[in-house]
């Protein structure tokens, strides 16, 4: 079977959920039998999300290969349940910086580099590269909306590789707003008759539309939106704000996405099995309503971090919990506080209403001090904690400072001159002083020791979990502080790099941090053990 090739665009107003919708088009074929890949195409000149703030963009998700990704990449794989690769995650930035790097080498031959065919080729050659990997559907989302000045290069390439292709082999979906007016009570169609028409405009005809609303789309809306917007009243389709974001694949079956789409692009497959999906979202609706009517108490989960001021930055932990509260099921309460605000004096009065916390990565030394009284605070109360990536470091200076008193225990990131570098550059990393592509990135293995609780928890000898950071646990200090009571359980497997250290079960309850970040593996299905064992901690 040739490979076809699905493009998602937006209009309107971004924000309106286009990688959910990529992200449920994947679930909702890979149901169907069909081999899917999911792409973003993001119009910011960064080469990578890797340097950017996460208040600029949300969290940072990595891939099994290391590339340092847009957030929606986490999307699509709690999704669809696919490894993603660095083919899935393509900037402006990235796009030009191979361009100009082909040019300085003389690869196009002393021509005129140009938008178009150069940029566009190699726009192209992204899309293409994810078809080559016996791929049945690749379904590529163009960030941005449509109007923009940044993303016309994006949809420009789409328009060609819908020439180039047969017409049963691509297919375009834009994604739009249909605003409520509370006054009139009437849903407006006319956004959407002029983001069309700007997407007619650069030569794509959009051939089905998925519609964002807060009410039901009447028969009379869905006609005028096909009549006036060139499309089949059948290829309207109503997105509505879901109670569960898991529900969206469902709500978008039930409103004949898929089978719209394996019609134009003649899939045989067109019947869908649903049935655990709809088993999966069942649970969680029947959790989700106990909790509602308050017949048991919730779990309170504090994450302790530095980007609180927008959700996303934490996106792929506050999932995880989620997913993990359903395993267990718990309702979950998650609440972010800002680790810059929490000092000696008030940390009991902000975290003692707390059933468990979590410390996540980060960067730079801003909210340290108060990461380090939070996990002081978790150890000494015997709390449930979990540390991530930066937490785990956290938790290492944490025990330094107070169980072996050297007071002035640190991160070489913090500073350079501690006499206590618990926490330093391995190395070969030592020469290295650009901020982009040092880091350890990716998926790593780690063997986790017979007899501790990661291993209980895990259930098995070696583990594979995403990392993304620079610094290192120093093994200068490795047999003190295990001696003291801190127990490195996992490893990689020469040993030589400190992945997990937990406090015993009969010293705490739960006291496990790990240098990787669990939360980029977690599935709604198939929940991180380490939240897991959190939340059942907690409860």
């Amino acid at each position: 079977m040739e490979t076809k090739y699905v493009f998602v665009t937006g209009g309107v107003v971004s924000g309106l959920g286009k990688g959910i919708t990529a992200a449920s088009l994947g679930r909702l074929l890979k149901n169907r039998g069909y081999k899917v890949a999911n792409q973003k195409f993001d119009p910011y000149i960064n080469v990578d999300p890797g340097t950017m703030s996460p208040y600029e963009h949300g969290e940072v998700f990595v891939t099994e290969d290391g590339a340092e990704t847009d957030l929606d990449l986490g999307h699509y794989e709690r999704f669809t349940d696919e490894n993603l690769s660095k083919n899935s995650s393509v900037t402006t930035g990235r796009i030009y910086q191979e361009v100009i790097e082909k040019e300085r080498k003389g690869d196009y031959l002393g021509k005129t580099v140009q938008v178009i065919p150069h940029i566009t080729n190699a726009i192209k050659n992204k899309v293409y590269s994810l078809g080559k990997n016996d791929v049945d559907v690749v379904i590529t989302e163009i960030g941005g909306t449509v109007g923009d000045i940044e993303s016309l290069p994006f949809l420009e390439a789409i328009r060609q590789v819908g020439l180039e292709n047969k017409p049963e082999d691509v297919i375009y979906i834009h994604v739009t707003l249909l605003p409520y007016i509370s006054g009139s009570n009437e849903l407006k169609s006319k956004p959407t008759q002029h983001s069309v028409k700007e997407l007619q405009s650069i030569g794509i005809k959009p051939d089905i539309l998925v519609c964002r609303t807060e009410i039901p789309i009447t028969a009379s809306i869905r006609n005028k939106i096909a009549l006036f917007c060139n499309v089949r009243p059948e290829n309207v389709i109503a997105n509505l704000t879901a109670s569960n974001l898991y529900e969206v694949p469902l709500m978008l079956e039930k409103e004949g996405l898929a089978v719209e789409v394996c019609k134009h692009l003649e899939l045989d497959k067109v019947e869908a099995n649903n049935e655990k999906w709809a088993e999966m979202i069942k649970h969680f609706k029947e959790v989700d309503s106990k909790y509602k009517k308050q017949e048991e108490k919730k779990v309170n989960i504090a994450i302790v971090g530095k980007y609180v001021k927008l959700e996303d930055s934490y996106l792929s932990v506050i999932e995880s919990v989620k997913h993990a509260g359903y395993k267990n099921g718990v309702g979950v309460n998650i609440k972010l506080i800002d680790s810059e605000k929490i000092t000696s004096q008030n940390v009991e009065e902000i975290l003692k209403d707390f059933d468990g916390v979590i410390v996540p990565g980060g960067f730079g030394n801003r909210g340290i001090e108060g990461k380090i009284e939070t996990i002081k605070y978790v150890r000494e109360n015997k709390i449930p904690f979990l540390g991530i990536c930066l937490g785990m470091q956290m938790a290492v200076i944490e025990f330094a400072r107070n169980v072996l008193k050297y007071n002035d225990a640190n991160s070489v990131e913090f500073d350079e001159n501690t006499a206590h570098p618990v926490i330093h550059i391995m190395e070969n990393q030592k020469n290295i002083t650009k901020k982009g592509g040092t880091m350890r990135l990716g998926a790593y293995p780690c063997v986790l020791k017979q007899g501790s609780y990661a291993r209980k928890i895990y259930g098995e000898e070696k583990i594979s979990e995403r990392h993304r950071h620079r610094y290192e646990f120093n093994n200068d200090y490795r047999e003190e502080i295990e001696k003291a009571g801190l127990k490195i359980s996992g490893t990689s497997p020469n040993g030589n790099l400190v992945e997990i250290v937990e406090l015993e079960e009969e010293n705490h309850p739960f006291f496990v941090a790990g240098q990787f970040h669990p939360e980029f593996k977690s599935r709604p299905d198939r929940p991180s053990p380490l939240f897991v064992e959190l939340v059942k901690k907690c409860i």
